[in-house]
């Protein structure tokens, strides 16, 4: 068999993505944005689906064209008009612009185009408001002048939360603003709040505003969010000056979990507001975020206490899956959505599919009306969830196929609400199917016609804390033979891989590689007693399952073993790091990208080092245990080890895993005299693998495909 290989340039600029949509109120249909690579840019643009013609599937309107990045599509409650942002690939100095077009044709229009940006807006209940949030305009970091974004003087540090990944330094606070629906109107502030806002939510009558935020002053040492309400201002609401501060008009704390909460959302009749979090103080990652419900009451003092209406449910609710169809560039948008009064919607990671889920709700009691529910069981990683006219719709991968637009309909399905578990393994029964999921576009797939995509199987390989379910990427028509093979690690840890490849694994499929893709301890989706073993103990049990998953595949036939090699991103990186130290006979070559080496260093120069730590128990600088933890989980005291040739690729402006990290590793393999080389991408993030310049990700590919080819090949 010889495999049909595939450029990177040429999978990479071919690629479309569907990444995100807002259903019409009605159910009639959704307005899609649709992602496309021009150059060394991206573009994206928006789409009007219909779905009102049952299951014929009609061809969806262009909304939008241009030389223009068009995401975050709001349509209007009377479902006429579409709200959206608009950025400028070739002018990425000029900020974001709201737009509001109608959906019936005609040019869009300019709403609101602030200096420093906007991230979200929100139609009025009544559509002639909007909300937004977007960065104030007083920066209490910088001192002296900021010219076209450069600080002249200096920056002035007093949290440990000045950085982000992907965004650099971070002077200004987010905050809520809103004004009415018209090009003449310029939106107010509604409060000043020394906190970010995020997750934006009218009450139904119009009055209040929701969003989550954690105004506290250590937020930045431990970060707990919940609900605050404001009152919205303008018609039907309570009158706020520009700088928020007209009597009674600040912010009031609405909903408080002894964890963290978000992603706000009122029941239609405004008496309720329901919530994705975790109950638990002091969180760690074990614990699922699950769906919680909280009484309304404008008048109250004090937050309400919450319900959660799952709380045996032990899966994360929300997208916790690493294929890279979905683009990685929009935030997923998991819900809960409200479908009437009785029920709400959100999205529910199990085992790298991402499926929608219904969460009865008793509005007479306040608490859940029953066992929350799967509402299909298709083979299926959700990214985006809408809900209108009772009508459910997802933006997801199906089965092994790129991002479509898809509606769920038929009912519940039947399944067991908690997921169950042998022996901490994956359950694998499934309840019979009550729903089905109807793909309404090809516009996500269509690009891969033609292609040599890989042939997609799932496997239990046996493992000392359970059965490891595994992904296994082969190369069409390659049958059973042995191949030389890849293992790739996911990132996370608390990730998982789904049915659908991601891009690499088409490339190393194509390439004549097999790709084995393991689900080890500390991916999410397999419940709290698939992750706590492996919190504090990094290289510990997860390395035992990627070894074991490795040796189960060779153990099929399916995999060489004196030909494998191992690829990881981020946590993945870490484990490519730790594995050819720890086990340095077992591969004969090996990529990490954006990897971890330090976690000493890593504590305090990663932008979420201190809680990232604390959250998977891995340690601190505060005391000598501490430390000594650190450095037991660091691969960088495993390199005298390293005898496998490694290809250390990273992002130079990475702030999640900075380069310096990888840079210690890199040094002292040189000086020990090892193969090794160390690739720098400049203006390049965290994923920028996924996410990165075009021109940068296809380099990427082809480094990795050649070390691979160079040591596993010859």
């Amino acid at each position: 068999m010889m495999a049909r290989s595939i450029a990177p340039a040429t999978l990479i600029r071919r690629q479309v993505v569907l990444e995100e949509h807002d259903p019409l109120p009605d159910g009639s249909g959704a307005v899609v944005v649709r992602r496309i690579v021009h150059g060394d840019t991206y573009r994206s643009h928006l789409l009007l689906v219909d779905v009102a013609a049952g299951r014929r599937m009609r061809p969806p309107r262009p909304l939008t064209t241009g030389a223009v990045r068009d995401t975050r599509p709001r349509v209007a409650p009377d479902g006429r008009r579409v709200a959206f942002l608009r950025s400028f690939p070739g002018d990425p100095e000029r900020p974001a612009a709201v737009m509001v077009q109608a959906l019936d044709g005609g040019e869009p229009w300019v709403l609101w185009a602030p200096e420093h940006g906007v991230t979200e807006m929100a139609w009025s209940p009544d559509g002639r408001r909007m909300a937004f949030v977007a960065a104030a305009p007083e920066a209490p970091s910088i001192v002296g002048r900021e010219v076209k974004g450069r600080v002249v003087t200096a920056r002035r540090i007093d949290r440990t939360d000045w950085r982000r990944d992907e965004v650099g330094h971070h002077d200004r606070w987010d905050h809520v603003w809103a004004g009415p629906v018209r090009p003449d109107a310029r939106p107010r502030r509604l409060a000043r709040q020394h906190a970010d806002a995020t997750g934006i939510a009218w009450s139904p009558d119009g009055r209040w505003l929701a969003f989550v935020a954690d105004p506290r002053p250590a937020a930045d040492i431990r970060p707990l969010p919940s609900i605050w309400v404001v009152p919205a201002g303008g018609p039907g609401g309570r009158a706020q000056g520009a700088a928020g501060g007209a009597a009674g008009g600040a912010p009031r704390e609405a909903v408080r979990l002894a964890g963290y909460a978000g992603a706000p959302a009122f029941s239609p009749d405004g008496r309720w507001i329901a919530c994705v979090g975790v109950d638990v103080p002091d969180p760690l990652d074990a614990e699922s975020p699950g769906v919680f419900v909280a009484p309304f009451d404008p008048a109250a003092g004090d937050p309400a206490p919450a319900v959660a209406l799952a709380p045996d449910l032990d899966r994360p609710v929300g997208a916790w899956c690493d294929t890279d169809l979905n683009g990685w560039m929009a935030s997923s948008r998991p819900g809960p959505w409200w479908d009437g009064p009785q029920d709400l919607v959100a999205l529910v990671s199990e085992a790298g599919r991402v499926r929608p889920w219904r969460f009865p709700f008793d509005p007479r009691t306040g608490g859940p009306a029953g066992a929350a529910q799967r509402l299909v069981d298709a083979e299926m990683t959700a990214w985006t969830l809408g809900v209108g006219g009772g009508i459910v719709s997802v933006v997801a991968t199906l089965d092994d196929r790129p991002m479509e637009f898809l509606t769920v309909g038929g009912g519940a399905a039947g399944a067991d609400a908690a997921g169950a578990r042998r022996d901490g393994a994956p359950e694998r029964r499934r309840a019979p199917a009550r729903a089905t999921a109807v793909p309404r576009t090809t516009a996500g797939g269509a690009w891969r016609r033609g292609l040599p995509w890989p042939e997609m199987r799932r496997t239990l390989a046996p493992g000392a804390g359970g059965p490891i379910e595994t992904g296994i990427a082969s190369p069409a028509g390659a049958g059973d033979a042995p191949l030389p093979a890849v293992v790739d690690v996911h990132g996370g840890p608390l990730g998982a891989w789904s049915p659908a490849p991601s891009l690499e694994h088409v490339l190393l499929a194509a390439r004549g590689y097999r790709v084995v893709l393991p689900n080890i301890r500390g991916s999410a989706g397999y419940g709290r007693s698939w992750i706590a073993p492996q919190l504090g103990d990094w290289g510990g049990v997860d390395a035992a399952d990627v070894l074991a998953a490795v040796d189960h595949v060779v153990g099929l036939g399916l995999a060489d073993p004196a030909r494998l090699g191992i690829l990881g991103l981020s946590y993945g990186g870490f484990m490519v790091n730790w594995l050819v130290g720890a086990v340095p006979q077992r591969f004969a070559a090996a990529v990490s990208e954006n990897g971890v080496t330090n976690q000493v260093n890593g504590w305090a120069n990663s932008d979420s080092g201190p809680e990232y730590c604390r959250m998977a128990l891995l340690g601190d600088p505060l005391s000598e245990d501490g430390v000594a933890k650190l450095w037991r989980q660091s691969p960088l005291r495993l390199a005298a080890r390293v005898r496998t040739p490694l290809l250390l690729l990273q992002g130079e402006a990475d702030l999640r895993c900075p380069a310096a990290d990888n840079e210690q590793l890199f040094v002292v393999l040189r000086h020990l005299g090892r193969e090794v080389e160390y690739v720098l991408y400049p203006e390049s993030w965290h994923t920028f693998a996924i996410t990165g310049r075009p021109d940068r990700r296809i380099d990427r590919n082809e480094r990795m495909l050649a070390w691979f080819d160079r040591f596993l090949k010859a």
